[in-house]
């Protein structure tokens, strides 16, 4: 029996096929080979159309499909995992309305800023978890205000996610964990938020039917199914934001245990069992995905939004030419500390856990007659591991205090070098692991399907590849306290 997990990403669809089974990916693909397009068109601004990451999951299924090695009509599931946050609208026929403002958009944050004044403050951490802030709900706002021709028009609104489920079954579904991400849920009530939606004025009717992460939301329909070489009928039984995904995919279910990515942003994610919450709203806590009103289950998360964004910027305006990882074996060239060059990872929108700064990156101490490519290479990886402590001190200061931290082997995780500054900077061990998002996906739609009679069934094959220790010959606090020194003077000048 096989799984098909797709997994909706910033920069590109990744799509596998994996074996109920024995857990293992079959095979796997991903489109573009190039990072997608995030429209700008104002400063702080990030759009994506919808209509493209459609096309990349029909593009991506298909060269999956082209290397072969399963039968296409054995998929009994799919699973969707996608870039949380973002804002999808659609008309009763559902057509797209306007491009996605994406997750690193800040262009609500003064809307938000000034919900959580009106609502109360302390009102929305008890009971949002989280500031309105710079999330789904703020956009929305920001849509009903700016652009109202256009909100008159919305049927649902959506999530990246819901979106891609819903043209493939035709219906749309959202989750407790997608309604709190988009800071829309009241955990004290256990529904949608009334203060959210008479603060902003929002129609309860623009909210898709609550159904569990793990269920049914829909069947493939059969035009689809025929377009994109699978059976009709075939369930999507699981839908999840990419970092709870994340979570599940590394097997991050139960209270303290920690997940870690950095991809196009760096996050570090832990799993509570209390209704808590950072009073600056610098660290966010949404339901995840094994949440329910019986057992609380929530995810704490803190995102950076400058991480593999910056070491790919790094890569085209330093190392044109050079693939990833010879970016990474140049960056050993340089020695610990990159001889005094810091970087400030903070160029992709405002940053929660700078309380919506937007900084913006910056490189310190550049000596022209010292620094080299390989310096360059090397100082965005430790500036990247500086700002993970920075946030990681925020997670300790909140109780969440964790003795490992697993991650998938991929994006910055690829790294020798990044991993073993991450984990020298942190003072925490890292365990790696080869499943990604697209493989937690696929697990998650097995999950959904009854396959699995529990998560921890889903994972019972899950092993750890590698264990990464601090090197206790290292020291890294002059370097961090360094970094943030320079990080305060800048959050200074924002005032």
């Amino acid at each position: 029996m096989l799984l098909l997990g797709i997994d909706i990403g910033t920069s590109s669809v990744k799509v596998s096929v994996v074996n109920a089974d024995t857990q293992q990916i079959i095979t796997s693909a991903q489109f573009p080979d190039e990072e997608s397009p995030i429209k700008a068109v104002h400063p702080g601004w990030a759009e994506q159309s919808p209509l493209m990451w459609w096309d990349q999951v029909q593009q991506a299924l298909a060269r999956c499909h082209a290397k072969g090695g399963y039968n296409q009509q054995d998929i009994a599931a799919i699973g969707i995992a996608y870039q949380m946050h973002g804002l999808v609208l659609v008309d009763k026929d559902q057509n797209v309305l306007r491009d996605s403002i994406i997750w690193c958009d800040s262009r609500a944050v003064e809307i938000g800023d000034k919900a959580f004044v009106a609502i109360g403050q302390e009102k929305c951490l008890s009971h949002l978890l989280n500031s309105p802030g710079n999330f789904t709900a703020s956009k929305l706002a920001w849509v009903k205000e700016n652009e109202p021709g256009i909100y008159a028009k919305i049927d649902k609104i959506m999530l990246p996610g819901d979106y891609i489920a819903m043209k493939l079954t035709g219906e749309i579904t959202t989750s407790v964990s997608a309604l709190s991400e988009g800071v829309f849920f009241d955990f004290k009530t256990n529904g949608i938020s009334k203060d959210v939606i008479n603060y902003f004025g929002f129609d309860e009717s623009l909210f898709p039917v609550i159904n569990p992460v793990f269920s049914s939301h829909g069947a493939l329909k059969s035009d689809v199914a025929e377009k994109l070489g699978l059976k009709a009928g075939i369930p999507v039984t699981y839908k999840s934001g990419d970092q709870p995904n994340n979570a599940l995919s590394l097997n991050v279910l139960n209270p303290g245990e920690v997940a870690a990515t950095a991809g196009t942003s760096g996050v570090i994610y832990g799993v509570s069992d209390q209704l808590a919450y950072d009073q600056q709203s610098r660290i966010n806590t949404f339901a995840h995905v094994n949440y329910s009103e019986e057992e609380k289950r929530l995810g704490v998360l803190l995102c950076i939004n400058g991480t593999g964004s910056l070491y790919r910027w790094a890569k085209y305006n330093f190392g044109a030419g050079l693939s990833y990882n010879q970016l990474n074996e140049e960056a050993k060239k340089a020695p610990l500390g990159s001889d005094g060059l810091r970087v400030l990872p903070f160029g992709n929108g405002a940053e929660r856990m700078l309380n919506n700064k937007q900084v913006g990156a910056h490189f310190q101490n550049i000596d022209l007659n010292l620094h080299t490519q390989a310096h360059i290479f090397r100082a965005v990886q430790e500036g990247i591991a500086c700002a993970f402590r920075y946030g990681f001190d925020i997670m300790r200061s909140n109780g969440m205090n964790p003795t490992v931290i697993r991650a998938g082997k991929s994006n910055l995780f690829l790294s020798e070098l990044f991993t073993e500054t991450f984990v020298n900077a942190t003072g925490v061990p890292v365990e790696l692991y080869n499943n990604d998002g697209s493989v937690g996906a696929a697990l998650g739609a097995g999950i959904g399907a009854g396959i699995f009679k529990s998560p921890s069934e889903a994972f019972s094959n899950t092993k750890a590849i590698q264990l990464i220790e601090p090197d206790l010959s290292v020291d890294f606090e002059p370097i961090y306290n360094e970094w943030k020194e320079l990080l305060e003077i800048r959050l200074k000048a924002k005032g």
